[in-house]
């Protein structure tokens, strides 16, 4: 297993450990594992393209990490007050339907890397969530981020929709028998 993979089921273990911390009220401890998880997000993408380590277990578990990260936090955040419930709804509605498809790819051998959009929206969720645990403080500003980022990622799923259809129109065509 190489560093990049590693540093991916790193950031998987943190999940339950930010619930327990949320579960704790420990709230300042679940920010600082939330932001490492994102940091080394950051770390695990830059030593794979570095170091010429990209996998398709990264381009497949390194997405399903962020993706359990970000939600377990935005529930955690819904059940103490700190942000709406329609955004970890919508959230995780587009998030499984983004798992089911690349499940779905990945069967016929299709992985699709991450692109500027999912990554603009990971951005914009981290500073979201950040301004969250502080809602008190910068109402309404972590609800407007929250929005955007929530817009940012629709338009992500449907970004990655289109490239589908266009890059691989038979996925959708049933062969005729001829």
């Amino acid at each position: 297993m190489n560093l990049p993979n590693f540093l991916t089921l790193l950031r998987m273990l943190m999940v339950p450990l930010v619930i327990v911390l949320f579960v704790q009220g420990k709230l300042n401890w679940a920010l600082a594992f939330f932001l490492l998880a994102g940091l080394t997000d950051v770390l695990d993408g830059y030593l794979a393209r570095r170091n010429h380590q990209i996998t398709n277990f990264g381009k497949v578990m390194d997405p399903l990490a962020d993706k359990l990260m970000l939600l377990t936090t935005l529930i955690c955040l819904c059940a103490t007050g700190h942000i709406p419930l329609w955004v970890p709804i919508v959230i995780g509605i587009k998030e499984c339907t983004m798992i089911t498809v690349a499940a779905l790819l990945y069967r016929k051998d299709i992985v699709l890397p991450a692109n500027l959009f999912g990554k603009l929206a990971t951005v914009l969720f981290t500073f979201a969530v950040l301004l969250s645990f502080f809602s008190e403080r910068v109402a309404p500003w972590h609800t407007v981020l929250l929005y955007i980022a929530t817009g940012v990622a629709i338009f992500a799923m449907i970004y990655y929709g289109v490239i589908v259809l266009r890059s691989n129109p038979q996925l959708f065509h049933k062969r005729k028998n001829a």
